[in-house]
């Protein structure tokens, strides 16, 4: 039964992704969103049969990139015809995954594993559900600008282009400040089992994730008057990032651990209560 609703649970998201796509008009957008759950299923075969996570979240990143460019490539004729700022969204969004990527792929080599897989990589329906998920992830994450730069206007440059270019730049720089003070804390022996409070990490719990949430809201805002009609359904993309973070892997399965782990010390305890579990406090 559980095989089945795995399963099922994949096509319903691969279905979903695929209906927003279909939903801009633009071929080239459902092409590429039917490329991103393609690469994901077949980097599902060799990591079923070894057995191994490590190449997920770098895969991942690698899709983010592919998909973009393609978008990219399809849109200006082979980059014959291309718009500046659909080349600066690229960009952005490449520079992100490839940050991104090689930090999460460093970390996990290192770490030896990603616990999150550990009962998931011996069935093969839930692990093909989870590639499967981050096909939706890059999809959905990802539509609002290949719709933007798919459009026959591309990326248009007015002052929702700035707006969304700072909020960006603001997410980013929360992201990779975030990501490098944990590491930082990490790589001390002394901080072996404790839990960090210092930097952004004394404003929200989760810093690197708000900072995730509003760098894609930058490239929502970015895209948004390239837009029209059913398109502006693509805006989802925020949405998403905040419920996929919040609710299903990210902020959820870190607070479940950090209560078992930590739930009987009091400063972890006045911790939680003193500090927002997201948005940064000022």
């Amino acid at each position: 039964m559980k095989a089945l609703i795995n399963i099922l649970i994949s096509l319903v998201v691969f279905f979903i992704a695929v209906s927003i796509a279909a939903v801009t008009d633009i071929d080239n957008v459902l092409k590429v969103v039917i490329l991103a759950f393609i690469i994901q299923w077949i980097a599902f075969i060799p990591a079923y049969v070894f057995q191994t996570e490590k190449f997920y979240d770098l895969t991942g990143s690698l899709t983010y990139l592919t998909v973009i460019w393609y978008s990219l490539i399809l849109a200006s004729n082979g980059m014959a015809n291309y718009s500046g700022a659909s080349i600066a969204v690229v960009m952005l969004i490449s520079i992100w995954a490839i940050r991104l990527g090689s930090f999460l792929f460093m970390r996990i080599h290192k770490d030896g594993e990603d616990k999150r897989f550990r009962t998931i990589k011996p069935s093969a329906t839930q692990f093909f559900m989870t590639w499967t998920l981050q096909g939706l992830w890059v999809s959905l994450c990802s539509m609002c600008a290949l719709t933007a730069i798919s459009s026959s206007t591309g990326v248009i440059v007015n002052t929702l282009f700035y707006i969304g270019f700072a909020l960006f730049m603001l997410g980013f720089c929360i992201e990779v400040v975030a990501d490098n003070q944990k590491s930082k804390f990490r790589s001390f022996p002394e901080n072996k089992d404790k839990f960090i409070t210092t930097g952004l990490w004394a404003k929200s719990r989760h810093p690197n994730f708000f900072g995730e949430i509003v760098l894609w809201t930058g490239i929502a805002v970015m895209s948004f008057s390239s837009l029209k009609g059913p398109q502006y359904l693509t805006l989802i993309s925020p949405l998403f990032t905040y419920i996929l973070l919040m609710y299903v892997s990210g902020v959820r399965m870190l607070e479940s651990r950090a209560d078992k782990k930590w739930g009987h010390d009091e400063a972890y305890i006045k911790y939680k209560s003193d500090t927002p579990v997201l948005i940064i406090k000022l």
